[in-house]
């Protein structure tokens, strides 16, 4: 485990968000090992479908393929698990290490207010509860079990869902900003990172980091692809990106040659094209538009 955590801290935020929404919240570490939430006791119906082996496993492979998805987005993701329920998470990121996930679920999602008012047609909540328990149906549970528990989920319209989702946004920041979890400086993947951050304007190449760590290629491939979530060269190039947005934002007296230069890339062209390719624009454009 990369990270520390203040449990008395943690559990004292993911309560405070309970009262606010009426929606169950989990905390997992980078491991995707569950640290805590509230209520302790999930739904009614997601302990039936877990009371399955087989749907219990699909359910740790869906968290674990959201958590992915979230990292990659670096922001909530909100989609429907296995079953047919609506979750969200969101990663925690210290610097450019993801430390933790924040999950909230399993709901029943509802038509939004606008839509109602409209007239649209979208899954009503019958329907939604019929497509739950037809998911469910290869794992031999009982219709008639799942239908009552699922009529005890209350429905939560999508704007709720949204809004829900952007709080616990804000919530993953709180928790690096009033320091409920810590970084455990002496672990290889955190040093590693705080190697790169800092010389970033120099060259860095596989063979430098594996000398200066003294790993061989094969663990320096492991650790970034476990811990960052891609190769480390790519990890490389997006961190030298993240600079240069910050230096092209804050820093209106450097010209975009000195901070392609400060940020490691010696072909100024080649900064151009990574650039588009990360942000979708030049690097002139972007410092216009912010």
């Amino acid at each position: 485990m990369l990270s520390s955590f203040n449990y008395e801290k943690l559990n004292a935020i993911l309560r405070d968000f309970y009262t606010l929404t009426g929606i169950r919240i989990t905390i997992f570490d980078e491991e995707l090992n569950e640290l805590t939430s509230c209520p302790q006791e999930m739904a009614g119906i997601c302990r039936y479908i877990r009371s399955n082996q087989d749907a219990e496993k699909a359910c740790r492979a869906c968290d674990r393929a959201a958590c992915l998805k979230a990292s990659a987005l670096r922001r909530p993701y909100v989609y429907r698990c296995h079953a047919g329920l609506t979750e969200a998470v969101a990663p925690v990121y210290m610097g450019n290490l993801p430390v933790a996930y924040l999950m909230f679920g399993h709901l029943l999602a509802g038509e939004s207010a606008e839509a109602a008012e409209a007239g649209e047609s979208s899954e009503t909540a019958e329907e939604t509860r019929a497509g739950v328990i037809r998911s469910c149906a290869k794992y031999g549970l009982d219709p008639g079990t799942m239908k009552e528990l699922l009529s005890l989920l209350p429905l939560t319209d999508e704007e709720t869902i949204l809004a829900a989702s952007r709080i616990l946004m804000a919530v993953t920041s709180w928790l690096c900003i009033d320091q409920m979890i810590s970084l455990r400086r002496q672990e290889l993947p955190v040093q590693l990172d705080d190697y790169i951050e800092k010389n970033l304007d120099r060259p860095l190449d596989t063979e430098l980091l594996c000398a200066h760590f003294h790993i061989g290629k094969t663990a320096l491939y492991k650790i970034s692809r476990e811990y960052y979530g891609e190769g480390i060269a790519e990890h490389i190039r997006r961190m030298r990106i993240e600079r240069a947005r910050r230096l092209l934002a804050e820093n209106e007296n450097l010209s975009i040659r000195e901070i392609s230069e400060q940020c490691g890339f010696t072909d100024y062209n080649y900064f151009i094209t990574v650039f588009k390719k990360y942000c979708g624009e030049s690097p002139a454009r972007y410092r216009k538009s912010v």
